[in-house]
């Protein structure tokens, strides 16, 4: 079952055009749109011009709860217990690097794999380092739990100001978000997930769905018995002529939304290419085994069909486990350990390495950007609680596929995994560094609803892991 516009994701803690115009232009940081420019210019020509536009499609496998540096990325072997936890290191395919013993898989690959040791959001809440983590700009305040989509904290997800960018074709659109959004307790939704000041037609389609689902089946895709294209058409027709005549009302948002909404399912039913871009049965079971036969495992195998069939950036979020600590989440404040070695790095790894090793065979990896994140990491102690707690002071991220270098680690930690010694990457340099990889400089131009014209990103591009 798909569903457009839903969403449920739980965590632990519980745009009208006035708002737009409150957001505010590049005078607010002190900086001029030429200002800007002319700075972009001058990166460009010291070097970052660097696998420029390599890209064709980004997945971002996004970790919701936040994976922990110490267990994956940076583990600390040589730290006291507290810190180091109950795992130790492997070796990788990269000399002298070691990961997590809990990413067997993922640790074969590390040649394809630049990874972020020093990522810093400086925000220790879910949702609003999640909106860093999202758009690549700070959330006003900091650490503000159970935010909202509210001004000023409405830049547009990275997935938004791609479809500013690059056209929606073959009946799908730029960017697609599932198998769900993120929201904390009491389905309070993150912001920094849609269009914000861009308006409601850019934000990603969010699509809810389980594609592992014995019966996993798309109604929303196929046309009613007795249907056809045709018919189909001329109710459309019919429907944009009633639209017609109500086109002088000021329209409230959920209407807007409503006709969003009414837009895709018309164009995910007329487009065949988009109706078997869905169609996940095509896999072989030796490939859906490969990925895990979950609902983010096999999502993330639906995210590489969507990238073939044309998408340019899908978000597969993580998805909520029933009956497991702390919601089946990264977000482990309780028997981390625990739920680490139980399912949280066993699926991690599984799928991860599946999508490296898929895009790879079927010739998609040089064009294709993989990127693991969060929104942040885990402090260095564990708590009372055998768990480790929110941290944003530093912890790490990867990137995997076009045109980045493998094997590069960049970044180095204190030696507790708490902060930045080398190497420090802002969420908004990830985000320039998506953007350039996809062939769109930092200084390329979206615009408002109100017309003024805004920097995709205020971030430079990583040129350390291209």
């Amino acid at each position: 079952m798909l569903n457009i516009n839903e969403s449920e994701y739980r965590l632990c803690d519980g745009v009208p055009r006035r708002e737009a115009m409150r957001i505010g232009g590049l005078g607010a940081i002190g900086l001029s749109l030429p200002q800007l420019i002319q700075n972009r210019m001058t990166q460009a020509a010291s070097g970052s011009g660097l696998a420029f536009g390599k890209a064709k499609s980004v997945i971002l496998f996004w970790l919701s709860g936040g994976p922990p540096q110490h267990e994956t990325w940076d583990p600390k072997p040589d730290a006291p217990a507290e810190i180091r936890g109950e795992f130790g290191a492997i070796s990788t395919r990269t000399p002298g690097y070691f990961v997590g013993e809990l990413m067997p898989k993922t640790a074969q690959l590390t040649d394809r794999i630049a990874v972020m040791r020093a990522v810093v959001s400086g925000d220790n809440n879910h949702s609003s380092s999640g909106y860093q983590m999202l758009t690549g700009i700070p959330h006003v305040p900091l650490s503000q739990e159970n935010a909202i989509s509210k001004a000023p904290n409405l830049w547009p997800s990275l997935g938004a100001i791609v479809r500013t960018q690059r056209p929606d074709r073959g009946g799908l659109p730029a960017a697609i978000t599932l198998p769900r959004h993120i929201a904390n307790v009491g389905e309070i939704v993150w912001p920094g997930q849609d269009g914000g000041f861009l308006g409601r037609k850019y934000s990603p389609w969010l699509l809810t769905c389980d594609p592992s689902a014995a019966d996993f089946s798309i109604p929303d895709l196929t046309l009613a018995d007795g249907s056809s294209t045709a018919r189909l058409s001329r109710r459309r027709s019919l429907l944009s002529q009633f639209e017609s005549t109500v086109q002088h009302l000021d329209r409230q948002r959920s209407v807007n939304q409503f006709d969003n909404s009414t837009d895709q399912a018309f164009d995910l039913l007329t487009g065949s290419g988009a109706r078997q871009a869905f169609n996940i049965s095509e896999e072989s079971d030796a490939t859906r085994d490969r990925y895990g036969r979950n609902k983010f495992g096999q999502s993330v195998l639906l995210s590489r069909r969507l990238v073939e069939a044309g998408v340019s950036l899908v978000q597969v979020n993580w998805q909520q486990i029933e009956g497991k600590a702390n919601n089946g989440s990264w977000d482990t404040h309780a028997k981390h350990c625990e739920c680490l070695k139980d399912f949280l790095m066993p699926m991690m790894d599984q799928t991860y390495s599946a999508l490296i090793e898929d895009l790879n065979e079927r010739g998609m990896l040089d064009d294709t950007l993989v990127v693991w994140v969060g929104e942040f990491g885990h402090t260095p102690k564990i708590n009372a609680k055998a768990g480790r707690d929110h941290w944003g002071s530093v912890f790490s991220c990867a990137l995997a596929g076009a045109g980045i270098q493998g094997g590069v680690v960049h970044g180095e930690s204190d030696g507790h995994a708490a902060y930045p010694v080398s190497g420090r990457v802002a969420p908004r340099d990830i985000a320039a560094t998506i953007f350039h990889c996809l062939g769109h400089s930092p200084e390329s131009i979206m615009h408002d609803q109100a017309g003024r014209p805004m920097p995709i990103t205020r971030g430079h591009v990583i040129d350390a892991v291209l």
